[in-house]
């Protein structure tokens, strides 16, 4: 792989090149003389063995990752130990990452075999089938209908939607059918009473 002249992490020249310019340092006072250190931005800031250190230990993690090839790495590294400001620091790893980057959870589908079940939801009108046909026992037959009808009504919508509650809505069917019965037997019976004793 063929890398261009200039990286943007390598400056305008070599930093051997750099070492022996004859122009005034940032650090050099009038006509040379050396000056009382002030406080600079923290890009101008010279560098410390520390600062030196963390940038390499930045280029050896984004080495490990392949983010960049063995010529390109032992270059920035060389730049780094001679590196004299804490921007030419910055420079050198402006494109890799400071820290650990997440890698995304591994997408894997559980088969449905090993989830847990889930109970279908009652169906509402199964319940009242069930109540009303419980309650046939105390009224005297007079929820029978009422059960009947919420029994079947509840039997086709869990057909329908899956729902829970079948056994429910079987309950006040049964229940509900019983009461009718008897109170139409009753009710047939009285009539023919009646009719015998006109």
């Amino acid at each position: 792989m063929s890398y261009p002249s200039w990286q943007p992490w390598e400056g305008r020249g070599d930093p051997q090149s750099r070492q022996g310019q004859s122009g005034p340092q940032p650090w050099h006072g009038q006509g040379g003389q050396p000056q009382a250190w002030q406080a600079q931005s923290g890009q101008s800031m010279l560098a410390s063995h520390a600062d030196r250190e963390r940038a390499v230990d930045v280029l050896r993690a984004g080495f490990g990752e392949g983010r960049m090839q063995q010529p390109e790495f032992e270059k920035r590294v060389a730049r780094a130990y001679a590196a004299r400001t804490v921007g030419e620091l910055a420079l050198l790893v402006a494109d890799l990452p400071q820290g650990p980057v997440p890698l995304p959870a591994a997408a894997g589908t559980v088969p449905r075999t090993f989830l847990p079940a889930v109970a279908p939801k009652t169906n509402d009108k199964a319940v009242g089938s069930a109540i009303c046909g419980v309650l046939c026992l105390v009224t005297l037959g007079l929820t029978g209908v009422p059960a009947v009808v919420l029994g079947h009504a509840a039997r086709a919508e869990i057909r329908r939607t899956g729902q829970g509650g079948d056994s429910l809505a079987l309950t006040g069917l049964v229940l509900g059918w019983l009461s009718t019965g008897a109170w139409t037997l009753v009710l047939t019976l009285l009539l023919i009473a009646a009719l015998v004793s006109a």
